[in-house]
């Protein structure tokens, strides 16, 4: 039975779910369209802050007019159910492209990524930034269309729901930037990133980072070097590969700075492989290309001026001079050709030149760790002109003031008179240390070293706090320090007071057990009479709450209730009042005492 949403949206079947959300096929009955409609899982909707973060991103989304990114008619909420309804896609997810065809051809990769580039370019420019561009979120048409899903989710996640509910969306760590999985601040380079890590696994079928769990894939994130793709897949434009290594910088400053810089790009590696085609990436440098295609040019002249240049026949002299005339014909048309085709190879080595492609004729020297001057002179020395970028980069081996890296790199080729941009060294990357206490030791390990940080020494204390359990840190939370640096910690071996049974009104072997079974010590016992406990029970205990164990307790048994002796009858006692007889004086009788 179909459910009607908002008295419009008719739910017809469930077409797809993900950790957050489930989609259905439905159908808007106002306007007589198919839609898919994506409505939150019941758990998100308890979090206030994350339906607010998704109701504003997504009316945001719903603003973006752009072939490449599905539209959002409709936000709203019937009850507990939060939804949205969308375009209904006549397709799939890359993630399932990729997986049946990866690596796939470095040529539909391009096209793919350009149009997911320019799907951020416009959300960038409102403002809007995705967090979570992955295969999974790029929809397929039938026609090859590419559209980016999912606005609103990705926001309001990253913005509440990414540290309390990480096992939901383990998926997209795959994809994240760096200063995401260090959850430091995020712009729109860090959708450049995502999207580079998408381009990759299209180009190779495989992500650059995968383990065992989520924490592992994101310090290889903050900590490995990504392998260039083409060691993994023959085939590689270079140019495309350094597109890749550039958008997928550890560093936010190194890669592009925008989609429009990335669609740049794309769009002049699109063109070169149209001019010249695959032999452009054959070459290792200009002089090569040029003389490749200097050959593939001859040997399409010859094979054209065979074809088009008649055999001359020996016995036909009459037709000799009509001969000559017309194979001088064919001579200067395959001329005309032949510069015409010189002129496009010479052009399109002159485009590449321009875009940087190839580069020129000078090589840049490797400047890593010189110092400015000395930079400065070789390279001037060269024809070359140089610029220091205004950011610095933190670098672990190389002094602060020192060059880290050039743009070109080394062995990029420029032409004379051009600007080589150089990055100084800020030395060791400086943080706040994150706070640890209150997990466990292997938690403690993981958050330093997500936050750039080594667990220095540990030590064990004994605490009332749960055993194993971080009590202190030096240095303390929030504390500055370079990246790398170490941690102490202090962690509770607990204590080993427990609780003592109470034993009062156990019988006293009863009580014995009880102790020593609990850990204790049991002493020589006290006796008491009692009215209230019966023989040999305990009336009491010398030690009650907590005490460590092997504690001697001493137990105050009963001996039962006190023993009451009759009075003595007064005639027996000899020494009573009235002597042995009763007679105050010692003698007479009865009659004599009364007298």
């Amino acid at each position: 039975m179909s459910k009607l949403l908002a008295g419009r949206y008719e739910l017809i079947e469930k077409i797809g779910e993900g950790g957050m959300a489930v989609v259905y096929r439905g159908k808007d009955r106002l306007l007589n369209r198919y839609v898919a409609v994506k409505i939150l899982r019941p758990e998100f909707t308890k979090d206030a802050q994350f339906v607010e973060n998704f109701k504003k991103e997504s009316q945001a989304a719903a603003n973006l007019q752009h072939p490449n990114i599905v539209s959002v008619y409709d936000v709203g909420k019937e009850g507990n159910i939060h939804f949205i309804v969308m375009e209904l896609i006549d397709g799939r997810p890359l993630s399932e492209i990729i997986k049946e065809r990866a690596p796939m051809d470095y040529r539909e990769a391009i096209e793919i990524t350009r149009q997911v580039a320019s799907a951020l370019s416009m959300a960038h420019r409102n403002n809007i930034i995705h967090r979570d561009v992955k295969p999974h979120n790029i929809m397929m048409t039938k026609d090859g269309t590419a559209k980016l899903t999912d606005f609103g989710i990705a926001k309001a996640v990253s913005d509440s729901t990414l540290v309390t509910e990480t096992s939901r969306i383990i998926g997209s760590v795959h994809y994240f930037s760096p200063e995401q999985a260090r959850g430091a601040y995020v712009d729109e380079r860090s959708d450049i990133y995502s999207l580079g890590i998408v381009l990759y696994e299209m180009l190779t079928g495989q992500v650059p980072f995968d383990g065992d769990n989520p924490v592992q894939v994101a310090l290889m994130h903050i900590n490995d070097e990504i392998t260039p793709p083409s060691r993994l897949v023959s085939g590689i434009p270079p140019a495309l590969e350094k597109l890749v290594m550039r958008a997928t910088d550890k560093f936010q400053s190194n890669r592009y700075r925008n989609a429009d810089e990335l669609l740049e790009d794309l769009k002049n590696i699109e063109f070169v492989i149209k001019m010249v085609g695959d032999s452009i990436f054959a070459a290792d440098d200009v002089e090569e290309f040029q003389e490749m295609n200097r050959r593939k040019a001859e040997e399409r002249y010859a094979d054209e001026l065979e074809e088009k240049v008649p055999v001359k026949k020996k016995k036909q002299k009459p037709e000799k001079k009509k001969e000559k005339q017309h194979s001088g014909g064919s001579g200067k048309k395959v001329g005309i050709v032949a510069a015409i085709v010189v002129a496009v190879i010479a052009a399109a080595v002159g485009i590449l030149f321009a875009t940087g492609v190839l580069g020129g004729g000078l090589k840049v020297p490797d400047l890593v760790d010189m110092t400015e001057e000395r930079a400065r002179a070789e390279l001037e020395e060269m024809g070359l002109k140089m610029e220091v970028a205004e950011n610095e980069i933190p670098s672990d081996d190389i002094e602060e003031g020192r060059i880290v890296k050039s743009d070109p790199g080394e062995g990029e080729r420029v032409k004379e008179g051009d600007t080589v941009t150089v990055y100084l060294s800020s030395g060791k990357e400086k943080g706040q240390v994150p706070r640890v206490i209150g997990g466990t030791v292997d938690e403690a390990e993981a958050i330093l070293k997500a936050a750039g940080y080594q667990l220095g020494s540990v030590k064990y204390v004994e605490s009332e706090e749960e055993k194993g359990i971080v009590i202190d840190q030096d240095p303390g939370e929030g504390t500055e320090l370079e990246k790398d640096g170490r941690v102490n910690i202090w962690v509770s071996e607990g204590t080993d007071e427990v609780d003592v049974p109470s034993v009062t009104g156990r019988s006293y072997d009863e009580a014995r057990q009880i102790l020593e079974d609990a850990g204790f010590s049991v002493g020589q016992p006290t006796y008491e009479e009692s009215d209230t406990y019966d023989k040999n029970t305990v009336i009491m205990q010398s030690v009650t709450g907590k005490a460590k164990k092997g504690t001697v307790i001493y137990l105050t048994v009963s001996k039962g209730k006190p023993e009451i002796t009759p009075p003595e009858d007064p005639g027996d006692d000899p020494e009573g009042p009235n002597g042995g007889n009763g007679n105050e004086n010692g003698g007479g009788d009865g009659e004599e005492s009364s007298e």
